[in-house]
């Protein structure tokens, strides 16, 4: 599966972890960065690989920051982008198969690579339901923002 990356400074070590983890399962990855520590703003990185995602350059993201809110929020500002913030692998599950996530949200702060790994694991294994999920995901695009 082709993947994209992309995390804050807070958010670089698991990511670079994630990288090497997913890339070693046979994952085509595209990082989008950043590659060193040094602070930059998690909004730039996270639009960036939104737009990655709705150009088909990949067909699911993952995004890290410390807490994994601020990305979630960034990522869920682009239409057709259904970011997910899952602290574990069950979330990652009913993301997938309820709401049809196709970006994982994980803090890097508060989430080990161990865990990490196991709840993408589980974002990335499972399948959109649809039936009566799809009927409510289709009303995400819908709704109005002023």
């Amino acid at each position: 599966m082709k993947i994209v990356l992309a995390s804050d400074h807070a958010g670089f070590p698991l990511k670079e972890q994630l990288v090497s983890r997913l890339e070693s399962q046979g994952h085509q990855i595209l990082d989008l960065g950043p590659f060193s520590t040094e602070s930059v703003d998690y909004t730039d990185f996270a639009q960036s690989l939104c737009r990655e995602i709705l150009r088909g350059n990949a067909e699911k993201g993952i995004l890290v920051c410390n807490s994994g809110v601020g990305m979630s929020i960034a990522a869920n500002r682009f239409k057709g982008i259904r970011a997910a913030l899952c602290l574990f692998p069950k979330m990652a599950c009913y993301a997938r198969r309820h709401n049809d996530a196709n970006v994982l949200a994980l803090g890097g702060g508060n989430t080990g690579l161990f865990l990490a790994s196991e709840i993408a694991d589980v974002f990335l294994e499972e399948e959109f339901e649809g039936g009566r999920h799809k009927r409510r995901t289709d009303k995400f695009d819908l709704a109005e923002v002023n």
